[in-house]
């Protein structure tokens, strides 16, 4: 298993990746599968520095990826990121997300990060339970937010402090 910066031509994987995880109605809100340029603006607009976009490979080939993104969008909230983390299904529960997950929380203060998000849906106990596993609380929960296949779904947010003692 190999952790490393997405590149442009990792889009395909990363879109197959999510595309796959969209008839579960567990993973994530969108009902439809997208594509690669759909996700071009959310790939090229992002500082990779601060807020990157990590590929898992086994065996040279993408199978995992995990993604910080800005927490709503104001200057105040800049060292908190929102996790995305999206597992190939004939490799979960193989310890891939725990890498990726781990990873981002011993990377985040180099990236100027202090607080991590998960938004998970209530009916994912798969990542609620590794979300909960490497320290993450619920800090906050929406009922019926989402509607998928005309059912109102929950959401959960779960938060990281990475605070030290002296912030």
């Amino acid at each position: 298993m190999y952790i490393r910066n997405a590149e442009e031509s990792d889009l395909q994987a990363i879109v197959r990746i999510y595309n796959e995880t969209i008839p579960s109605r567990q993973v994530t809100a969108d009902t439809e599968p997208i594509s690669v340029p759909s996700r071009l603006s959310w790939f090229r607009e992002r500082d990779f520095k601060y807020r990157p976009i990590w590929v898992m490979e086994i065996d040279s080939r993408v199978v995992a990826w995990l993604s910080f993104q800005n927490f709503y969008g104001r200057p105040a909230y800049q060292e908190t990121a929102e996790l995305s983390l999206y597992v190939e299904s004939s490799c979960r529960r193989q310890g891939i997300g725990s890498s990726l997950l781990q990873n981002a929380i011993a990377k985040a203060p180099q990236l100027q990060i202090t607080t991590l998000l998960g938004f998970i849906f209530a009916h994912n106990q798969p990542s609620l339970d590794l979300f909960k596993l490497y320290g993450f609380n619920q800090w906050g929960y929406l009922p019926r937010i989402a509607e998928l296949d005309g059912i109102k779904k929950d959401l959960v947010i779960l938060g990281l402090s990475l605070f030290t003692t002296n912030d």
